[in-house]
């Protein structure tokens, strides 16, 4: 009776463990290791305590011959844990590269068993940008007619020679573009105007608005600047954006469409921006800007100030400005010109300044054939009854700041400065 007992004993134990081995099998595993040919190796790696894992990807851009679109490609390590020992397995399976780690854990002294654990890392490959390689210009600056080499014009055309000359050697010198690669991102600030094939770069506070509505007439969306509000030209989405286009699209007026700019002192487009944002009421930049700028650069602000935002001061302003860790970001009325138009990307074919916006503008449009009655307008829509900002009220702000101050301000905008060859505004500044 014992020795049928304990035989039963026996069988069920054998059947029970036999039970728990299948359990315990991955059955994933039981297929792979009746596939011939592939190999695994089992043994056991303890972790090194002088390394840490990374789990950072390199990306790494390979221009495709087909379309000329970047492939992505991404290459990483798995993480490791420093309390468990843990083995990479890579599996080639129908031409894609899938990465499993097993991590092993002692179940205790006596069994000696390992329990498996797989944990599978999937990657997000993110939509890469449109990249458009660009060689140079296939157009320059339209020739004078032959009745037009001996009046004013001459003279304006011999300026702006001199003056793509020198933003070239400055781009040669200072900047690295053998690429001379240009996304969307390079383009987002140029509006497009179809009829006259040009490529307007925005530049705020040198003249951007009444371009626009220069645009507008040119294409045929209004008779004449002065019937356009300042709402309609910056909110009425009227002018299309060359970042809008395909890639076929932004490549094709890149290198066919007339491509200019407009530009302005660099100091004193800043104070413009500052009166204008600043010292009128608005409702976007003092609750998102005032207000951290006040939290910020004032001692013992008031509840008013803080809730408001209003009220900032020139000199807190430039402390925001001058900040690596400003409290909000950059805006386009005080950015470089530099980064909003990329002119060592992108080769503009006219380049014109505020300081003598009248002459230039007019010129630019006799270059492009516009009809003889646009000429540039000369109102200010915006605070019309505030004095424009000029080189001496630029310099009563500027005397607000300490001479530190001034040196770092210049030094931010040196580009812009060197590349469109203003001289320095300031004595001192080195």
């Amino acid at each position: 009776m014992r020795l049928t007992c304990l035989f039963s004993f026996i069988l069920l134990f054998g059947a029970a463990g036999l039970v728990v081995f299948i359990h315990l099998q991955d059955p994933e595993e039981i297929v792979h290791q009746q596939t011939p040919g592939i190999k695994y190796n089992m043994g056991l790696q303890q972790p090194k305590k002088d390394c840490v894992s990374s789990n950072n990807q390199d990306r790494r851009l390979r221009k495709s011959t087909a379309d000329g679109v970047a492939t992505v490609k991404l290459s990483g390590s798995l993480p490791s844990s420093e309390n468990m020992p843990s083995k990479l397995r890579s599996i080639d399976r129908r031409q894609s590269s899938t990465m499993f780690m097993k991590d092993y854990q002692e179940k205790g002294e006596e069994t000696n068993s390992m329990k498996l654990h797989k944990r599978r890392r999937r990657f997000v490959i993110k939509k890469s940008p449109i990249l458009i390689s660009m060689n140079s210009s296939t157009l320059n600056l339209p020739t004078l007619k032959s009745d037009d080499r001996n009046n004013k014009w001459k003279s304006l055309y011999q300026i702006q020679s001199r003056r793509k000359q020198i933003m070239k050697e400055t781009c040669s010198k200072y900047k690295s573009n053998n690429r001379r690669i240009i996304t969307p991102y390079h383009v987002s600030r140029i509006f497009v105007e179809d009829k006259y094939r040009i490529l307007y770069c925005e530049v705020p506070k040198a003249g951007c608005s009444n371009w626009k509505r220069v645009l507008m007439v040119l294409n045929g969306l209004a008779s004449s600047t002065k019937d356009i509000q300042h709402n309609t030209v910056h909110y009425g989405n009227y002018l299309k954006r060359l970042d809008g286009f395909d890639r076929k699209g932004i490549y094709h007026r890149l290198n066919t469409y007339t491509k200019m700019l407009f530009i302005r002192e660099p100091f004193e487009k800043l104070v413009s921006a500052f009166r204008d944002k600043f010292e009128h009421p608005n409702n976007y930049y003092h609750p998102v800007f005032g207000k951290a700028i006040i939290s910020r650069y004032r001692v013992n602000a008031t509840k008013e100030a803080l809730r408001t935002g209003s009220g900032v001061k020139f000199k807190e302003f430039i402390q925001y400005l001058l900040d690596v860790h400003r409290p909000v970001g950059m805006d386009i009325h005080w950015d470089h010109v530099n980064r909003l138009c990329s002119p060592c990307l992108i080769d503009y074919d006219f380049v014109g300044k505020f300081e003598s916006m009248e002459e230039d503008a007019n010129f630019f449009l006799h270059l492009i054939g516009a009809p003889q009655n646009l000429t540039f307008p000369k109102f200010k829509d915006r605070h019309s009854n505030e004095e424009r900002t000029t080189t001496k009220i630029t310099q009563q702000y500027f005397a607000q700041l300490s001479p530190s101050q001034r040196q770092q301000s210049y030094d931010f905008y040196y580009m812009d400065y060197l590349m469109f060859n203003y001289s320095k505004p300031f004595e001192d500044l080195y």
